[in-house]
């Protein structure tokens, strides 16, 4: 069975914002682990921006837009993608390209735990993908009702099991 690593969001303007992502700096370095295990193993690698309405910090072109330069995809190997709401599969080709790889487990890295990463969990389990979801390797920042952690732990306890099965990046072998 194929396996594919899925990058939600890991762009400038999100995680250099005002607002910090909860340990991002860890974040970030475990998804440079697994963009490298992924190359090692001949995994495709997706990476997604999220693309704001035109004036707003990350609207499609600006700065804040683009994709971490740390993260050292590639646009001519990698298979770079944008989409305007929080499920990556909305109004994108990623089903069909995951479909025509003959892709069934996708594993799920990035930000923001409660909207992106939450709404493409839900929806690969959905449209029949095995989704994996990379405990330490998705985040958010703090909101006024909960804390990053918290969140990020609902989350991994929530979409674990009925959603996606939990890993961690050391365990993650493609």
């Amino acid at each position: 069975m194929s396996a594919a690593l899925l990058i939600i969001d890991m762009q400038v303007g999100l995680f250099h914002g005002p607002e910090k992502p909860h340990d991002g700096e860890r974040i970030l370095a475990n998804i440079r682990q697994l963009i490298a295990k992924a190359r090692q193993h001949h995994v495709p690698v997706f990476a997604v921006r999220h693309t704001g309405l035109e004036g707003s910090p990350i609207a499609a072109g600006s700065p804040f837009w683009q994709l971490l330069p740390t993260l050292e995809l590639d646009a001519e190997v990698d298979h770079l993608f944008d989409k305007s709401r929080p499920n990556a599969f909305h109004d994108t080709d990623l089903a069909q390209q995951l479909s025509h790889g003959d892709i069934k487990d996708l594993y799920l890295v990035g930000m923001k735990t409660q909207f992106c990463i939450d709404s493409t969990c839900r929806a690969a389990a959905d449209l029949g993908f095995k989704p994996l979801l990379v405990a330490d390797a998705h985040t958010c920042m703090d909101t006024l009702a909960l804390t990053a952690k918290a969140i990020i732990d609902h989350h991994n306890a929530t979409l674990g099991g009925a959603f996606a099965r939990l890993i961690n990046s050391a365990d993650v072998t493609f």
